[in-house]
């Protein structure tokens, strides 16, 4: 044991770390008994420099037992040869798959001995490897597997190249162009070689002709190792001859070497395979999208017919420079950006190489978004390749040449983990390595040539670099659009001026931005200064104005960032926040862009702000558990002023948390309703407490119990952000007290509670309605239970009954609570149901209602509450139905709304179908007048009839922001419609 110890100890002086690695030295000839062998030992440096050592000692062992009697050869050369020993052990140390490789032909070790194969030779090459002993061409399993083998010999050359110089110092470290370069014409070189197959397969006529147009990174000569190939056919001839040949050579490459995407094509997957010149050009001419001419900024001919290949790219050039003055091109630009975001889920974002924030799509696409904007009139700008076009912008002056070095540089550090990730084991992945991976973080930083430094390990060094790269890319990506641009600009001398302000204007207003003068404004408020305050924002502000951009009121939006910034300026972990949690960052520009209450709240509540990032704590909370929260915070509180004001920024809190959750889609409207009905009721309870305790202090006695009992939508709890607390004071006497000393004594509690609560404040209304009460307004503010009870048995109408419908207790004496609704069943609930004149009654007061209610000029069939199947038709047909019925029905006995139509059908009232109807029409009416006053910050009945405020209110229930909101507003009529047919039957044909 302590011999393999030591001996362990002597093998991890070279970088391994497998118990194996003595005995896999030994059996290779290069350790002894007392250690490394003299003539051996630069074969130990060269694994111990490799990014994996077991890795590559265990791929040489494989090779050593796949080839025993070529061993001494490939022994014999790593001792002599550096650049074998440092290319073969670098692949080896690298991609577990190229081990593979060699091992199943350990012959191909000799590739990287010699002179690597020209990239201009890789067609030849696989070209012979398809070609049999007969000078025949082979065919399908055949083909394939030549093809295969020939691939993988010459990826195995470009990895050696791209890694040597990580194991020998002597061997140079390849440009990425060059690496990129190298793989796009391999890639070539096998769509060619798959055209030969498939052209010995098909046997096309002599005029049948197909070219193979590369698009994307392909296009853009920029192919990882491992990437699809993007392409489009063009054909002439016979289409399916054509097709057929298209078809096979996908098959072909697909099965031999890469995956083939033709799914870039006119009408995508679901059009033709291959089209003719012509039908490309009708199709691009009259039906493509932007998006489409963006994609075609990369087109290439690289196979086929060259011919056919040239005319296609001659023919879409023109279309493609001048995709920007399309009278779409905003709206198309914003649809295809959403997208590309989409792709991405919210926990990946940072780790993302290619379309997370500061990866490679913000580069590819501010490129091509500069190459569209310009390119029309600077031929310079119309390269295909990334990297080119960057360059050039920057010679031209479109960018400073400074940043597009350091954009460059990036860029490049990105493709190149991008690159050694895929290596590993030749999948496709863009992912960086989570912080917990330290063994993969150790090995990907050596791959890319990072190593330790002053007690940082190679994996923290390498994380370290990933960010400060990504952190740079924001940050440039930032000063190219939106914020010094005009600074910039006033530098470059007169006879070179190519930008001018109209110019930069243009670049937000592509964003989406109707205001793009004033946006630069915000963003130069909001960065102005060297204070690290003005550092982060720079930081963020890309971010935000991209994001922003994709809601409703870009513009809007912004102003408000810029509002709550200033407003939490001195708040210190405001821009923490917004800087470290990306999904953060996101939430809040759909709430800016959407919403008006919102950040009026949020500089109120800011530590909502913090919930963004949990969606489960942001609309997980249970509304009984908000509720023992607030009251025992009220209680804590001195006197009925301090208890309010606690209640009020409680219920702030809630009502912000809620509107967050609602907006973003976390909480459907019966669990918003709930929680903001639960909060109101939570409030009226600690006022209450606070006032009986006040009054207690300064009487010494309490005359009285009382209870609240809750009508209307908070009866229902179906309040909604801008609704009133429709209530009623029950009181119930003290043994020995009077009644009327108990209704006065009461009286002067409850109206400390609407006073207190009813105080002007910047937050939406904390109203308490007691209009509902016998007698109105006229009669008094509270009854004691017989007084109640007495009321309604002798005077009580039936439009009382129906608003009882609703009650329940909400806050005070339970006892007393649970006293007032046994008081008021027979009331609501009228033994032998309604009779017929009472019936009648209700169906006239709600024709009145829909009359004299209805604001003039307003559109009955977009009101949620008095429209045509809005609110009050649903509401007032199920508490007809209830009063009718709920005698002999006890389902319908209860304060919902859709609880009681949802009764109806067992009870043999209404179809099933019916009440999904109403029930659906309830909830969409809700919805949106909930969404209606997030959006307008106040509260309104009427939809919005045309603009950004109806495309935010259409937002906020889900429906895309580039969607034509006229859609929204027919599906809502559509819903309401047929629910107002069926109001008609059930509450007035019945």
């Amino acid at each position: 044991m302590a011999e393999r110890t030591r001996a362990n100890a002597t093998t991890a002086k070279f970088g391994f770390g497998d118990e194996r690695a003595g005995a896999d030295l030994r059996a290779a000839g290069w350790w002894g008994e007392d250690g490394p062998l003299p003539d051996a030992e630069r074969i130990l440096v060269a694994l111990g420099r490799s990014p994996d050592p077991d890795l590559a000692l265990r791929g040489l062992d494989r090779i050593r037992q796949a080839d025993e009697d070529g061993w001494p050869q490939l022994d014999r050369a790593l001792r002599e040869s550096a650049v074998l020993r440092g290319r073969l052990i670098g692949v080896l140390g690298s991609s577990s798959a190229l081990a593979d490789f060699l091992v199943s032909l350990p012959g191909e070790w000799r590739r990287l001995a010699d002179d690597d194969t020209p990239s201009a030779e890789y067609a030849a090459a696989l070209r012979e490897a398809v070609t049999g002993a007969d000078g025949m061409t082979l065919l399908g399993g055949d083909a394939e597997q030549a093809l295969r083998a020939g691939y993988r010999g010459l990826l195995l050359e470009i990895a050696a190249a791209d890694l040597g110089h990580l194991v020998e110092d002597e061997l140079d470290w390849p440009p990425y162009a060059d690496i990129a370069g190298r793989l796009t014409a391999l890639a070539e070189a096998a769509l060619a070689a798959g055209l030969v197959v498939a052209d010995a397969a098909v046997d096309p006529g002599p005029d049948d002709r197909l070219a193979v147009i590369a698009m994307g990174k392909c296009g853009g000569r920029e192919l990882n190792y491992v990437s699809d190939v993007d392409v489009i056919f063009v054909g002439d001839g016979d289409p399916q001859v054509t097709t057929k040949l298209a078809s096979t050579t996908m098959r072909v490459v697909g099965t031999a070497c890469f995956e083939v995407d033709a799914a870039l094509r006119p009408e995508g997957k679901a059009g033709a395979l291959v089209r003719t010149l012509d039908g490309h050009t009708a199709y691009y001419q009259k039906w493509a999208r932007t998006w489409e001419f963006q994609a075609l900024l990369k087109a290439r001919p690289v196979a086929g017919d060259a011919e056919l290949g040239a005319k296609y790219a001659e023919m879409v050039a023109p279309l493609v420079w001048s995709a920007a003055e399309r009278e779409n091109f905003v709206a198309d630009v914003q649809r295809m950006r959403r997208r590309v975001e989409k792709h991405v889920p919210s926990e990946l974002a940072d780790r993302e190489l290619k379309l997370g924030r500061g990866g490679l799509r913000d580069v590819e696409f501010a490129v091509q978004l500069l190459q569209l904007v310009h390119g029309r009139v600077d031929p310079e700008l119309r390269s295909p390749s990334t990297m080119d076009a960057l360059a050039a912008l920057g010679t031209a002056g479109y960018v400073a040449r400074t940043d597009a070095s350091e954009l460059e540089e990036s860029y490049e550090f990105l493709r190149a983990i991008e690159h050694r990730l895929q290596l590993r084991r030749l999948r496709r992945t863009h992912l960086f390595p989570d912080d917990s991976e330290t063994a993969e973080l150790r090995w990907l930083a050596r791959a890319t040539g990072i190593r330790p430094v002053r007690g940082r390990s190679a994996g923290e060094m390498l994380r370290a670099e990933f960010r400060r790269h990504v952190q740079r890319i924001r940050r440039l990506h930032e000063k190219l659009f939106y914020r010094p641009l005009l600074e910039s600009v006033s530098k470059v001398p007169t006879a070179a001026l190519r930008l001018t302000t109209t110019q930069a204007a243009s670049r937000l207003n592509a964003l989406g931005y109707a205001a793009p003068d004033g946006a630069l404004q915000h963003i130069k408020a909001l960065t102005a200064g060297v204070s690290r305050r003005a550092s982060i924002q720079q930081a963020l502000l890309p971010v935000l104005l991209d994001l922003l951009a994709d809601t409703p009121d870009p513009d809007g939006g912004l102003l408000a960032y810029r509002k709550v910034s200033e407003a939490l300026a001195e708040t210190p972990w405001y821009l923490r926040v917004l800087r470290d949690e990306g999904a953060v960052v996101e939430r809040l520009a759909v709430l800016l862009g959407t919403s008006k209450l919102v950040p009026d709240l949020l500089m109120r509540a800011p530590e909502v702000l913090q919930l963004l990032g949990e969606p489960q704590r942001l609309a997980g909370r249970a509304p009984d558990e908000v509720a023992t929260s607030l009251r025992a915070a009220v209680r804590r509180q001195p006197g009925v002023k301090a208890a309010v004001t606690a209640a009020r920024s409680l219920r702030r809190h809630e009502l912000l948390r809620v509107a967050c959750a609602d907006l973003l889609g976390l909480m459907e409207v019966p669990a918003v309703c709930a929680a903001l009905s639960s909060v109101w009721a939570a409030v009226l309870q600690g006022a209450l407490a606070a006032a009986v305790r006040q009054k207690e202090a300064e009487a010494g006695v309490t005359p009285a119990s009382i209870a609240v009992i809750g009508m209307g939508r908070l009866g229902g709890s179906e309040l909604g952000y801008g609704s009133d607390a429709d209530v009623l004071f029950v009181c119930k006497p003290a043994e020995g007290v009077a009644d009327s000393d108990a209704a006065k004594y009461a009286a002067s509690v409850a109206e400390s509670v609407r006073e207190s609560l009813g105080a002007p404040s910047q937050d939406p209304a904390l109203e308490v309605d007691t209009n509902l009460r016998p007698e109105g307004r006229s009669g008094p503010l509270v009854r004691t239970l017989a007084s109640y009870r007495a009321y309604y048995e002798r005077w009580g109408e039936v439009w009382e009954s129906q608003a009882l419908l609703r009650a329940r207790f909400v806050a005070g004496d339970a006892e007393l609570g649970e006293e007032f609704i046994a008081a008021i069943d027979p009331i609501r609930y009228p033994a032998g149901g309604l009779d017929p004149t009472k019936a009648r009654e209700v169906r006239r007061i709600k024709a009145r209602v829909d009359t004299e209610r209805m604001p003039r000029g307003a559109d009955p069939t977009t009101h949620t509450k008095l429209g045509r199947g809005g609110l009050a038709d649903i509401e007032w047909t199920a508490q007809l139905l209830q009063l009718q019925h709920a005698h002999e029905v006890p389902a319908l006995r209860t304060t919902s709304t859709p609880g009681a139509l949802r009764a109806l059908p067992d009870a043999g009232l209404a179809d099933s179908a019916e009440v999904e109807s109403l029930v659906e029409a309830w909830e969409l009416a809700t919805r949106a007048r909930n969404a209606s006053m997030l959006v307008r910050g106040k509260a309104m009945d009427q939809l919005p009839a045309q603009g950004r405020e109806l495309t935010a209110v259409a937002s906020a229930l889900g429906h895309s922001p580039d969607e034509d909101p006229g859609e929204f507003v027919d599906a809502y009529r559509r819903t309401t419609r047929r629910a107002h047919a069926i109001v008609e039957r059930l509450f007035y044909d019945a």
